[in-house]
């Protein structure tokens, strides 16, 4: 069977992506150069929006336990999330490696095949696929497929091999982190500052380890990783804190920096990008992984039905036409929250100001939509439904005519599209849709009487949970709608992707 898509990179966001591909019919490969998953907990939960993408497919029951945050902050200014009317709140505390391996699990059920040990040396794209050139075990190898997406971080070896152009942002200071066993330090989990335009970071993990984060301006922004030593972290917490850690065990060091870039190009012909290979940015609340999760759910149906055969001839272009803005907003917002965060006492004219704004409901949602993800809108077409363009509510309930309730995220669980028709609709749009049943679901009830904001009659979601179509609110036909999003009724299926 021919290889419809390789995926570059076994991070988070080429498993989701892998997850989201297979779900669409797609025959996918993974391929990383790690033997082995690191293990490390790098990113430690991720926002609002990237959790209800993973409730969307039935995955975050699959991750076990974990804590919400009650509380958010914009580059360590607070503002109360209880004010605001949906909940913006995120998941902290989950160490990257268990996201990762639930993902790995969920492609192991499907049959997915992760084949580490296998670096990706070079793309070549040619009239009908792509070849790519990799390193393995055995030797050096060639493997074919339609497509073939970049999930290979910051430093992407799929990026470079395409000739993508990037626009960077220069490093100006180094961080070090590092995961700690053996000591018990005073909790810091959003930032200690320190004069001088210094912080310290000490995040509780539970079982006895903490993550510790050392953001001393003093330290070079051009270390090298790999030749980090423990002794150098723990004299630099020491030097800003005063205590001592060098008799605790580190289970995991990194040196990094505040170097960001963004891809001019999410797509060029058949090759594509997502996560850190389209857009890269120093660590900060997991914002990076939050985005990545949300660019496999945005790119994954696309490629699908492309392959499929019965996608409108612009959809795969509609990624770049979509995610790039939020790429671009993303390493904007970061960049003016670490101007917060790890600016020095000149900053606190400004952290007092927007302290007081947030205090309004209004100033607050704007910035907690940042951060969760919750603000993020499509211009899907044209209309004044506040839906429009916006993720569905997923936990919003339907009542169906069986009289059993369910919620739009478990509407979603099979990543087809969904036209919701309520009690409120006249059956025309149930109608109407009879023509893509193949692609999308329709779904028949009554909006449950607790649900809170606006509740369309009828409503077309997309697979990824943003709503392309309202009725009332929509100035587009939902045929139109319909053939915008999902093609042609009755076209044709190939087969062997």
């Amino acid at each position: 069977m021919e290889t419809g898509v390789i995926i570059v990179g076994a991070g988070p966001v080429g498993l989701m992506l892998a997850c989201e591909l297979h779900l669409g019919g797609v025959n996918v490969t993974v391929f990383d150069k790690l033997p082995a998953p690191s293990g490390e907990s790098r990113a430690l939960g991720f926002n609002r929006r990237a959790a209800e993408t993973l409730d969307q497919r039935g995955l975050l029951a699959g991750l076990g336990e974990f804590r919400w945050g009650p509380m958010g902050h914009f580059g360590g200014v607070r503002f109360d999330l209880g004010m605001l009317e949906e909940d913006h709140s995120g998941v902290l505390g989950l160490s990257q490696a268990r996201t990762e391996a639930m993902l790995a699990a969920r492609l192991a059920e499907l049959g997915v095949p992760v084949r580490r040990g296998v670096e990706v040396t070079g793309v070549r794209e040619e009239s009908d696929g792509v070849v790519v050139t990799c390193q393995e075990p055995a030797g050096t190898g060639e493997h074919r497929a339609r497509y073939v997406v970049g999930c290979d971080g910051p430093h992407s070896t799929v990026r470079a091999a395409a000739r993508i152009p990037a626009r960077r942002w220069e490093a100006t200071r180094g961080m070090y982190t590092a995961e700690l066993t053996g000591i018990t330090l005073r909790p810091r989990p959003i930032g200690e500052r320190l004069p001088g335009g210094h912080m310290v970071v000490c995040t509780p993990l539970g079982e006895g380890r903490c993550r510790i984060v050392v953001h001393d301006k003093d330290l070079s922004p051009h270390q090298d990783p790999d030749a980090l030593t423990f002794p150098q972290v723990a004299d630099a917490w020491k030097k800003l804190t005063g205590e001592r850690i060098h008799q605790a065990s580190a289970q995991w060091m990194w040196a990094c920096n505040n170097a960001a870039a963004l891809a001019g190009e999410y797509r060029r012909g058949r090759v594509l990008l997502a996560g850190d290979a389209a857009h890269a940015m120093p660590p900060l609340a997991a914002w990076s992984l939050s985005a990545g999760l949300q660019d496999a759910a945005n790119l994954g149906w696309k490629l699908a039905a492309h392959l499929a055969g019965w996608a409108p001839e612009h959809l795969l272009d509609t990624y770049h036409a979509e995610r790039h803005p939020v790429g671009e907003q993303l390493i904007r917002n970061a960049q003016a929250a670490s101007m917060l965060y790890l600016g020095d006492a000149d900053m606190d004219p400004l952290r007092g100001v927007l302290g007081e704004l947030v205090e309004h409901e209004q100033a607050a949602g704007q910035l907690a939509g940042i951060v969760s993800g919750l603000g993020i809108g499509y211009d899907l077409g044209p209309g004044e439904h506040p839906l429009l363009g916006r993720r569905m509510p997923p936990h919003r309930e339907l009542t169906r005519p069986d009289g059993t309730r369910t919620r739009v995220a478990e509407l979603l669980h099979a990543a087809r599209g969904v036209l919701i028709a309520t009690d409120g609709a006249d059956g025309k749009a149930a109608r109407l849709a009879q023509d893509w049943a193949d692609r999308i679901d329709i779904v028949t009830g009554t909006w449950a009487t607790d649900a809170t904001g606006p509740a369309p009659e009828a409503v077309l979601v997309r697979p990824d949970g943003y709503v392309a179509w309202t009725a009332p609110g929509s100035d587009r036909d939902l045929t139109d709608a319909l053939s915008h999003w999902f093609g042609t009724p009755g076209a044709t299926h190939p087969t062997g992707v």
